[in-house]
């Protein structure tokens, strides 16, 4: 189990990212958060296995509409207790 602090960069607002990020932890079994930033990155926080963050990842590059750019990611403790994935506005 990890958790990780990810900012994506690219097309990712306007293109469903934080919707495809919320379906891919619910089918992946990950918890955490996702928001748009003012700069126009994606900022997320997402902890689970870490093949299921993988996997998830890989989402996001077979998207038709998403196009990352950069991604700037660090491991970070874990949050204990948390239950689910939400998207932040």
């Amino acid at each position: 189990m990890v958790r990780k602090h990810i900012y994506f960069s690219g097309r990712v607002q306007g293109v469903g990212f934080r919707f495809q990020a919320g379906w891919a932890a619910k089918r992946f079994g990950l918890t955490g958060w996702v928001k748009n930033l003012y700069d126009g990155r994606v900022e997320m926080e997402v902890q689970g296995d870490p093949v299921a963050i993988d996997g998830m990842l890989k989402a996001f590059t077979d998207d038709t509409y998403i196009h990352i750019t950069d991604i700037d990611s660090v491991d970070i403790p874990l949050e204990e207790g948390e239950r689910k994935f939400r998207t932040q506005y």
